[in-house]
């Protein structure tokens, strides 16, 4: 089971929208070196929606053959249409992926059964583990707990990214769900509080800048050690807010810009983060001991 500090990795671009394969090598293993539990390559945060299947592949392939079995890598291969995803699914057992993160379809509008037999069919055609990935916020579709409950009971489904900041919705899930099913986090702010009542660990946008801290804030709230924990996200508590003063993974890629590590390239629809916010995000940068 994968536990602890999944960082939902950004992808690297330069101005022109190019991948940046130098600098995901390096932020790959300054993610190896910091201690994260976990990558989660051409996810969302990775701006999957603007990367072609031969890109995601490729990022697949690159991040799993760096990675080489020192931490383990899940693939982003979520789309809202069930032949797509069950063909990028399959991509991504071919380059290595150690599990699929898969959201629930946007702008389709499944109903709950139209949901169930999405990750049914998907599951069905592969071995792979699957994670589940509920962010209605984004994706205008809600996967209630019931129907995660029913959904958990398919072999290889193996956990759930529950990012709706509903402390009391995802302790529904962990009550109606089997041990053998995982949930994480998807809101960094609620992650400290839903681990301390069951959760597995957080898949974040914050350890794209706060790596170490974020493991180690995992690592005491799964241990039960409360006061570290809650000591170690006091200080993340700000950069937790901020990285979403524009939509993800805008604020993140400024800050890694910031921080030298990466060029500022993003795709369009997206822009680089508006002037008007750099000084709260290297106040919460500051906050959190990021230089």
């Amino acid at each position: 089971m994968f536990k602890g500090s999944m960082v939902a990795i950004i992808t690297p671009m330069h101005n022109d929208g190019s991948i940046d394969k130098n600098a995901l090598h390096d932020l790959v293993e300054w993610h190896i070196e910091s201690k994260t539990d976990a990558i989660i390559v051409v996810g969302t945060t990775g701006e999957s929606a603007t990367l072609d299947p031969d890109e995601q592949f490729e990022l697949v392939s690159f991040v799993t053959k760096q990675a080489a079995g020192r931490l383990p890598v899940i693939a982003g291969t979520g789309t809202n249409s069930t032949r797509s995803t069950i063909k990028l699914t399959e991509n991504a057992k071919r380059a290595g992926a150690d599990a699929c993160l898969v959201v629930t379809p946007y702008y389709n509008k499944p109903t709950q059964h139209g949901l169930y037999q999405h990750y049914k069919t998907i599951a069905e055609t592969t071995d792979i583990p699957i994670i589940l990935y509920n962010v209605p916020g984004r994706t205008g579709c809600d996967m209630l707990p019931e129907t995660v409950e029913r959904v958990s009971k398919i072999k290889n489904i193996i956990g759930i990214k529950e990012a709706t900041g509903k402390l009391e919705r995802a302790q529904d899930i962990i009550n109606r769900c089997a041990q053998h099913f995982a949930v994480y986090s998807g809101d960094d702010e609620t992650a400290l509080e839903l681990m301390l009542h069951g959760a597995k660990g957080v898949i974040s946008v914050t350890a794209n800048i706060a790596p170490l801290k974020m493991h180690d804030m995992c690592k005491a709230a799964l241990e039960g050690n409360s006061t570290l924990a809650e000591k170690i996200n006091s200080e993340l508590k700000l950069l937790h807010e901020k990285l979403f003063l524009e939509p993800n993974p805008v604020p993140a890629k400024w800050a890694l810009n910031h921080m030298g590590k990466i060029s500022l390239g993003i795709r369009l629809p997206l822009l680089p983060l508006d002037k008007q916010y750099h000084q709260e995000v290297k106040d919460a940068m500051q906050n959190a001991g990021v230089k």
